[in-house]
Order: structure tokens, then sequence, then C-alpha cells
């Protein structure tokens, strides 16, 4: 059947053109239940149930449900709940919800979508017993009210074993449909009808609104009608902007508006007109006399006692205006409101101090959110629990926007063990704003030690697949910088929320084991948990509270008993191979104006960082078994092989030149000689030979669990079979994923597709180690751009050691900066090309009588070589021993590159 749609449509001239469309009828449209025998379809496949179980004392007989559009809209909340089912959606109702709200009309889509809500569309508007004509001067509100009753109607004649109930709050159209014989409620008559109604009554939206505005006084001025703000907008009496509630004051506002370069200023909450952040306003300015600036206190709403009728302090509708004229900024005051942003909002609920009440105020977490009025009769189990609430309407008689309950998102201490009265500190480097981890030691009454790790819970606020989530998983890594990091996630996670600072509530994810006196771990316990640091310290501080021993606090006496079994740790993984290497690693003093370095010096090392060491490496092995245990094929682990034999062929010359032996026939041959390679007369010696021995290494890598076989796995450098990153969530995002996995052993949380994947975890993993390379690179780039800027005016005579002999220079090591550069040997530029001959069997190299040997002690000069301006580099040139024509006189004190004075040093930061 054809038949023709025909509408008005005003043209970009100001012309009406008459617009009509062909649509097609049909009488094969199913009704979708599973009772009908008149349609033609297959029973199985229908969502409607034959026999549809009814909890409602209004309606005790097997029934449907068809809603209408405002309350699909509004009642959206009490729709998902598993109680509602068997409901006919019209195509009408689902056209005008997609019009009016997206994210409404997706969560429609999805119970559409769920087999177990048996929701059906029924295409009402291509039926031919259902459509209708629009009638002239009909609204098209009015026609779409028709066509549902139209629709109603249809299904209580086709389908008569069961009810047709039409669910509507318009008094008019419930009037009109039970004229027909039609069965018609309203949605809180129907909700209140159920058995067992309670928390479904308190998700209903506007309970309170129609009590609120029949009676009360009015608080606030009206908003104005839409077509008077859009010619005033238009003539410019009136701006349009976005709402920008302000955090400190509760009482203040910025407006943002387009093509103007200042925001404008709001204050009073008369002026504020029932404005929720993210609206978009219509304002009106106020005259200059009148306008103001912000407020220097920091206020909060803090009304308890709540009553029926709320008000506004008088002092607020008129303040004699005492702000300087040079502090004010132009002021307005909201006049209407163009579009709401209303959403759901997290926070807590504030219970009434009155009795046996049922309203009571909500305060979200945001503190730009107004406090809402909301209607419970569940105030005291939702007490203490974090509750998801929608806001309905702002009615001028309420000082605050009315609600409803959602849904309870419960305590985040559900599955969180209390940890809080333990001893708990942190030891990190000075200026640590980013606290991964934190420690803790008690003795027990069985005599054994409680020994804890604690980890920010970083993935209790990262969830998967978020935007958040998806940025952290492509940076992979925080890059550290001489003078700054470029987090992986935003500062206010990693300084703030997730850092484990002293004297804050914190979240943790927690290892616990029992050990013995003498290190031996006789169980070990993962929980999701609950911290309170007592100190944040240096590992500096850390150290002095060892070493002193007049101090007997709860704290230091954990650090002791910490550093004790620290030291029986290491020992035991050196015995089992695990090498201990070195590198060089220095620090640079900034001057706080200009930025520039004015101080270096090599990162000194004590007990303290070993003893963190330990802990974070028994840690990072036990979580690794036991996601392994549970997830042997997408565990995210990360291995260190082997170095082929010719690796070492450098070190075993170097090591022969000094007569020692190096034996690397394995990682612990390689380190019981590495131990036994000392020099009396060389201190630095040993520490030279593990740098270099540094340089043999493979490179560690993340990998997937699933993608190797288990004889691959193992950690060459800490002689380990198995081995993982789980102590650092907050600059690395391999620990993330390490935290998940572990979350679902213990029940903690739950899986997703993405984490049991192992190709996808294959594909993070090599991400990983791209960008862990990369922020390597960068580190040491850092590193070298200091040096230069600190030599720039600098030239300095330093003690440094023979590292590397090459064919054309000697790769130099300056213990003071911890700093490597190369002394060119070969200059034909300046006609000393034969100076030095190089032997390549002994690694050596000579000038005469002067003989350079690997790990041989020399004086160099340190400064800036500025021959090619584009491409600055750090010079080295020998000052001792001295061999004519090479070798440059020492420097004087205070020579800089210019022949001037060096500038004073300002202070450190």
């Amino acid at each position: 059947m054809l038949t023709s749609k025909i509408f008005v449509k005003k043209t970009k001239r100001g012309g009406v053109m008459k617009v009509v469309r062909e649509h097609y009828l049909r009488d094969d449209i199913t009704c979708g239940s599973k009772l009908c025998c008149i349609c033609e379809h297959t029973t199985s496949k229908q969502p409607l149930e034959e026999s549809p179980f009814s909890r409602s004392s209004l309606c005790p007989r097997a029934h449907y449900l068809l809603p209408d559009t405002n309350v699909v809209l509004h009642q959206i909340d009490v729709i998902e709940d598993p109680v509602v089912t068997n409901v006919i959606i019209l195509q009408t109702v689902l056209d005008e919800v997609r019009h009016r709200s997206i994210p409404a009309y997706k969560r429609l889509k999805d119970m559409l979508a769920n087999p177990d809500k048996h929701f059906y569309t029924f295409c009402n508007e291509f039926n031919k017993n259902t459509y209708i004509e629009r009638e002239p001067g009909e609204s098209v509100n009015n026609r779409n009210d028709r066509a549902i009753r139209q629709a109603a109607n249809w299904y209580s004649q086709h389908i008569k074993s069961v009810n047709i109930v039409l669910i509507t709050d318009d008094n008019e159209n419930r009037s009109k449909a039970t004229k027909m014989g039609l069965e018609a409620y309203t949605v809180h008559e129907y909700i209140k009808s159920l058995k067992d109604a309670g928390s479904l009554l308190d998700r209903l939206a506007n309970p309170l609104s129609r009590i609120t505005i029949q009676g009360g006084k009015v608080l606030f001025p009206e908003h104005l009608p839409l077509s008077e703000i859009q010619r005033g907008i238009r003539s410019g009496k009136y701006l349009q902007g976005t709402f920008f509630a302000s955090r400190e004051n509760y009482l203040e506002a910025n407006i943002s508006v387009e093509n103007r370069d200042s925001m404008v200023f709001i204050q009073g909450m008369i002026n504020l007109n029932r404005s929720v952040d993210g609206d978009i306003v219509a304002i009106e300015m106020l005259p200059e006399e009148k306008w103001s600036c912000p407020s220097s206190l920091v206020l909060v709403d803090r009304e308890e006692q709540q009553t029926e009728e709320d008000d506004i302090d008088d002092s607020e509708r008129e303040v004699k205006n005492l702000v300087p004229k040079e502090l004010r900024q132009p002021t307005g005051r909201v006049i209407g409101i163009i579009k709401r942003n209303w959403r759901q909002y997290c926070g807590v609920l504030q219970p009434s101090l009155l009795k046996e009440s049922t309203r009571h105020l909500f305060v979200p977490a945001e503190k730009k959110i107004a406090k809402i009025r909301i209607e419970t009769r569940q105030a005291e189990g939702l007490s203490n629990k974090r509750i998801i609430v929608a806001i309905d309407s702002w009615p001028r008689t309420s000082r605050y926007p009315l609600g409803h309950f959602v849904r309870e998102l419960g305590m985040d201490l559900q599955k969180r063990i209390d940890l809080r009265h333990l001893d708990i500190c942190s030891v990190d480097p000075p200026g640590c704003t980013d606290i991964d981890d934190a420690l803790h030691c008690r003795r027990l009454e069985n005599g054994n030690f409680e020994v804890g790790v604690h980890i920010a819970d970083v993935s209790h606020f990262i969830r998967p697949n978020t935007a958040l989530d998806k940025e952290a998983a492509s940076r992979g890594t925080t890059v550290y910088l001489c003078d700054q990091r470029i987090d992986m996630v935003p500062e206010l996670l990693s300084s703030n929320l997730c850092s484990l600072r002293s004297n804050v509530e914190r979240f943790a994810f927690s290892v616990i084991w029992e050990m013995s006196e003498n290190a031996k771990i006789l169980n070990t316990k993962y929980m999701k948990s609950i911290i309170f640091s007592r100190a944040s310290l240096t590992y500096a501080e850390a150290q002095m509270m060892i070493d002193d021993t007049s101090r007997q606090d709860t704290v230091t006496v954990s650090l002791r008993h910490l550093n004790r079994l620290a030291k029986i740790l290491k020992k035991q993984r050196i015995q089992n191979g695990a090498l201990c290497l070195a590198s060089t690693e220095v620090r640079f003093y900034v001057d706080s104006e200009t930025h520039d370095p004015i101080d270096v010096q090599v990162k000194e090392l004590r007990e303290t960082n070993s003893m963190v060491e330990e802990f974070m490496l028994l840690a990072n092995i036990s979580v690794a078994e036991k996601i392994k245990s549970e997830f042997p094929n997408s565990s995210c682990l990360r291995r260190h092989p082997a170095p082929p034999p010719s690796n070492f062929e450098p070190l075993i010359k170097a090591a022969a030149s000094k007569n020692l032996k190096l034996d690397a026939s394995s990682g612990k041959a390689l380190s019981d000689s590495l131990d036994k390679a000392i020099f009396p007369e060389n201190p630095f010696f040993n520490t030279m030979l593990r740098i270099m021995t540094t340089r043999c290494m493979m490179q560690a890598v993340y990998f997937c669990s699933g993608m190797l076989p288990e004889e691959e796995y193992q950690h060459y450098g800490l002689a380990t079979p198995i081995y993982t990153h789980f102590t650092s969530p907050i600059r690395r995002y391999s620990d993330i994923i390490v935290h998940r996995l572990l979350a679902v052993c213990i029940g903690a949380d739950a899986s997703y597709p993405e984490l049991l994947d192992k190709h996808r975890t294959q594909v993070l993993c090599n991400n990983l180690n791209y960008r862990h390379k990369m922020a390597q690179y960068a580190g040491r780039a850092s590193v070298n751009l200091h040096t230069q800027l600190f030599f720039k005016t600098r030239v300095q005579d330093e003690n440094g050691y023979v590292l590397f002999v090459k064919k054309n220079a000697l790769q130099v090591l300056i213990p003071k900066y911890g700093l490597e550069g190369t002394l060119f040997l070969n200059t034909p530029d300046k006609g000393v090309g034969s100076i030095f001959k190089y032997n390549e069997e002994e690694n050596t190299q000579s000038a005469g009588e002067v003989v350079f040997r690997v790990f041989d002690p020399l004086t160099v000069q340190l400064s800036i070589d500025r021959s090619n301006v584009q491409h600055l580099k750090l010079s080295v040139r020998l000052v001792h021993p001295y061999i004519p024509g090479f070798s440059v006189p020492p420097a004087r004190e205070g020579q800089t590159t210019e022949g001037t004075e060096p500038p004073s040093k300002k202070k450190k930061v």
C-alpha cells in the first residue's frame, strides 16, 4: 500500500516549499509475540514471551507494556532494571528518542538487543493497520500520541490473551486511551504496584518536582523562553556561552562566550539562576557599576539542616559593590538555559537530620556540581557508599536541583583489605612526586616477619579501553629528562591520586610475605588494599634513621628490619648467579631562573637504595609466578636473554690486560669472577669492570608468555627463571597490565577479551619495548645536552680512567661527574697523525714511552668544542701524562672558554 507524506519546508531565502514523499505501508510486519497465530513468523524467535509474569497488583493478568516517548526518555533508569520486561517499543517512540537524546537512544538499543529483557521494536509507522496521517492543525506531539494510542489499540485487538498496558504520564493522553477502552497508567502508579518496588521507586525521575513546584517560596528568577532568548542574542542584548562553575566557590562561575577574549564572570546564587556546569546558557551583562571579581575565599555549601522550604540569604540578592574599579571584571547574570548538560553524577548521600525522612541531599564528588535533592527509602543502606544520581529538574522554588537515585556503586573498600594500621613508608630519590611503592615490616607473634610491598593501584583509576588507557598504552612509559619528566598518565594521577604520599589514604596493590629470620619465604598473599603511609623519605633520610641508634620509633625499626632482610636476599640472589652491574648516573643542579646546569654530581648509592631494590625484585618475581600459574598463555612477562659468547670478548681481553681471568661461561661464573676482580691500589677498577660488563649484555624485553617456550623466559641478569614488572604502574604501562592480570587471579576485578588475547598482548609488548628504548635514548640525549650546557663556559681538568681503547681514540670515564668522553688521538689536521700507534693484539695506544691500556688513570681537560657552531660537543684533551705536541697545559683556576671568570653560582634547586 502506498501513501504520501506531505510537509512544508522553509528555504534558505525565506520562501516556503511543499515536500511530498512516498510512504509505503505493509501488512506483513509482525507483532513480535510468541502468542500470535496470525502473523507469519517463527514463534521461537519472537522476543515477547508467551506467558509474561506479572508482578503488578494493578495489572495482575499477564501483560505487555507499551510506554510513550517521555516515559522512555525520563524513566530510562527504571526501564533498564531487570524487573521491567516484555516491553513494546514503537517506531514512533524510537525515532523521537533518537532525535531528542542520543545517550538515551543508545541505552534503549542495548535493551532491545538484550534477549533477557524481551523488548521488541514494532514498526507502527509502516504497518497499514497502525499508521495514521497528521490531521490539519494537529501538532506533531499530538499526532504521535494518537499514533501510540492507535498502536496500543491494534495490539489489544490483535493479541487478546494478554493485556496491553499503556504507560504515560500525560494526563490527556491517558484519558483518551481510557475512553478507547485501553488500560493506561502513569509510570509512578505502575512501578508502585510492583512487588518489592522499593529500590525502583527511588529511581523514578521527578518524584519531588510535582510536590515542590506546587508550593513554596519562589527563590529564582524565571528563565526566559527560548524564542525570546534567540531574538535577544540576534539583537546583541544577550550573549550565549558555556557555563563553567568554580571549584573553589559555589557562588561563582564563568561563562565562555564565543568570539570574546575574556570570560564573563557570574557571582551570587540569584545570578547563577539554576545553571549547572557545562550548560549552554544565555546571559545579560550587568552595568559596569555592578561588575565584580572572584572572591579570595574558598566557599563550600555547608547547609546541614534540611527543611521543606529552602531559602536563599537576602544578602545574596543585593550586595553593596565594594570591589575596587581596577579589579572588576565584566559581570553578567543568567537569564535562560539554551541547552542542559545534565548527566549522571557520582557521589555520596548526606542523610537528612529529620528522622524517617525520605528526602535527602546528594553530594557529588565533583565540587563544581551543586548538591542534588533526591527521595530514597534506602538512606541507611546507602550511607558511606558511592552512588549514582541523575538530575531531573530544578524548579524556582528549590535551592537545589531535584533528581533521582540511579544505582549503587558500593563501598570503595568492599574488595580491599584495610592496612591503614600498618607503619608503611616510602623511600625514593629526592624530589620524587610519582611515588609508586611503599614498604613495611613488622615482627609477628610467632617470631617471623611480615614484609609488605605496597604498589600504587593505578589500574583502579585507569580502566580498560578508555581514552586514558589507550593513551597510556601508546606512550608506554614515562620519559625522565634531566630537568623534567613526560608523564605516561596525567599529573593528577601520577603525582596525586595514585602517588603513595605520606599522611593521606591511598589505594594500593599489596604483596605480603611471611619471612623467617633468614629471609626464607613461608607464604605469600596478594591483595587490593588501602594504606596510610607514615612517611615519604629520601634514600639519605632513611639511611640516617637506620644509622641513628637513638631512634626506636616504629618506622625506623621497620626500616632496620627491611635493611637486614634485604642484605640476606641480595646475598642469596648473588649466590644463585645474579649479576651486580654498574652504570654511571648523574644529577644536575639547575639554576632556578635560567634553568642552566650549575653543578653536576654522580648519584650516590646507599644501603637503602639496595634495600628498596631487593624487595621490588622480590615482588616482581612473586607476581610473575602467580600470573603465569593462572594465565600461562597471556601473561605479560620480561626476559633477559643470555649474551652470545662473542659479546664478552672485549671484556675478557680487558681483564686479561691486568692478568685477570674472567669466566663468562655462565651467569654464576661471571658473577664470581667479577667479585674476585679487585685491585687494592685502584678502588674504582671493579666498578669500571662492571660498567664494561653492562655493555656486553643483551636488551631485556617484554613478551607474552604464550608466544615463547618456557626455557626462554629466563632473566639472565637476575638469574631467575621468570620475571615481570609490577612495581611501577605510574610510569610503566606493562605494570598496569600485570596489575589487571593479578586482580583477576585474586578475584578483585573482572577480565576482558583483550587481556586474554596472546597476540594482542604481544603487539602491546612490542610497542612497550620500542617506547622503552626511545625513552632511554631521550634520557641519554638530555644528559648530553646538559653536559654541554654545564661546560659551555668552563674549562676544567679532571681525573679519569681509560674505559675502552679504540683505533683512533680513548673512551674516558670521569668518575667525579659519571661522564664518558672521547679523547681523539689521531689529529692529522694538527700534524700529529703519526704520534700514536695502535696495537690491536694488546689493545693499546702508545706515543713514545707513554702507553695507554684499559683502566689506566689519566688527567684530561674538559671544555666545549666550538669549531662547529651548529653541532657543539664536549671536548676531551689530554693533560697528563704529558705527550709533547699533543697534551695541553693545565687549566688555570677559574678559566672559562671566554678567558673570563665564571659567573657566581646561584642557589641550587
